[in-house]
């Protein structure tokens, strides 16, 4: 560490102001973040001082993501197998993944990173580390056969439209990573329609085995068609889906994560799984469709449900900061997702337009939370004035 230090400082002066490379300040002053913890202090005020600052943040939730994304790259391989009916060993699988997934990782980050860059320079300010998850959230919410050249645009459009309009990280409204999902989804729908994307990693002459169903869960249930999983399938994931969506243990691992670190609000996970379960409950009295009278629990482990509650719904920037409004704010967003899958046939996947709707709310529902507080404590201490004036 003590070499590499040395090394840093020693070309620093180079991008440094009178430098030769002083334009890229910003983007040398990144990667000296992200190598080490520079010996920066505040020098002037009053600070709080803890042991938690962005990067371990943002390294807490990649932590966290792990488990979905190494199931994720196995479930790339292990449907492949599955469905050309080939017999191959634990390794084969994982590596067939890993080949097909990690383009997508290093596109999403080096698109979204360039941009970063480019507005860190040109506004002259640092680069935030609030990328490194969106860009290992962008990979895992698409199907593995999006093309690269696409998951480079949504995440550009992402950043830019999402982010740097707004001021950068910490100043969005929306979720950057889900915006870049919408993009895919309205752009080229074809790509995300709920079917699966197996048949485009078919090596030539290779063949689908007789009776394999390349659809979702939910596109099986919205058209009514074919059988579904089972539901010892659907919470382990053991089915065709995007690459981090598809198994909720491994996601509820990261959620264990991210609740014991303080990172991830227990309020919203349980909130938006609360509601939408209870919009489950409420649809079974009608039942006047197969969706309806899907069992309620089925939802919760159904698509990217799990996926949103844990990773995009917590989002601190755009989710809702106070106590009750994060309930709120929650069990909204479990209840608009069933109600879009089950209203809405046509588009199953509902998660990602609830999120992003409740995003834009969200700083309404904080506003009236905090005004019902404050009228509350109003009348509290006018009732102390009154019982002291008697």
């Amino acid at each position: 560490m003590k070499a590499l230090i040395n090394l840093v400082e020693k070309v620093k002066p180079n991008f440094e102001k009178g430098g030769r490379f002083e334009k890229l300040h910003r983007s040398f002053e990144a990667f000296e973040t992200f190598l080490y913890v520079k010996g920066d202090v505040t020098r002037s005020g009053s600070h709080i001082r803890d042991a938690i600052d962005m990067k371990r943040t943002m390294v807490h939730v990649i932590i966290a993501l792990i488990p979905p994304l190494l199931f994720g790259i196995w479930n790339v391989g292990f449907q492949h197998y599955r469905a050309t009916g080939e017999e191959v060993a634990f390794m084969d699988q994982v590596l067939f993944g890993l080949i097909h997934v990690l383009p997508i990782i290093i596109v999403s980050y080096a698109s979204g990173l360039a941009i970063e860059f480019i507005f860190a320079s040109a506004r002259d300010h640092e680069v935030n580390e609030g990328f490194l998850v969106s860009g290992m959230l962008i990979p895992l919410v698409i199907p593995v056969t999006t093309p690269l050249w696409m998951v480079a645009v949504a995440t550009i459009f992402a950043v830019i439209i999402g982010k740097e309009v707004f001021g950068g990280t910490g100043m969005n409204i929306l979720n950057p990573a889900l915006l870049a999902r919408a993009f895919l989804f309205f752009a080229y729908p074809s790509y995300l329609s709920g079917e699966v994307w197996i048949e485009t990693t078919l090596q030539e002459g290779q063949q689908l085995v007789d009776g394999f169903s390349g659809a979702t869960a939910l596109a099986v249930m919205a058209a009514g068609e074919g059988a579904m999983p089972s539901d010892f399938n659907m919470f382990f994931g053991f089915i065709p889906g995007s690459i981090g969506e598809t198994s909720t243990f491994a996601i509820l691992l990261g959620a264990i994560v991210l609740i014991a670190t303080g990172i991830g609000s227990f309020r919203i996970m349980a909130s938006v799984f609360l509601g939408g379960l209870a919009m489950g409950l409420i649809l079974n009295l009608f039942a006047v469709n197969d969706f309806m009278a899907m069992p309620a629990y089925r939802h919760l482990i159904m698509g990217g449900f799990a996926f949103g509650a844990v990773y995009m719904a917590t989002d601190p920037v755009s989710a809702s900061q106070t106590g009750v409004g994060k309930y709120i704010y929650g069990v909204l967003i479990g209840v608009i997702t069933v109600l879009i899958r089950v209203v809405n046939p046509a588009y199953p996947e509902g998660m990602m337009l609830a999120i992003l709707f409740m995003n834009v709310f969200a700083p309404l529902i904080d506003h009236y939370v905090v005004e019902s507080r404050v009228k509350k404590r109003m009348k509290r201490m006018q009732k102390i004035r009154l019982q002291t004036q008697a």
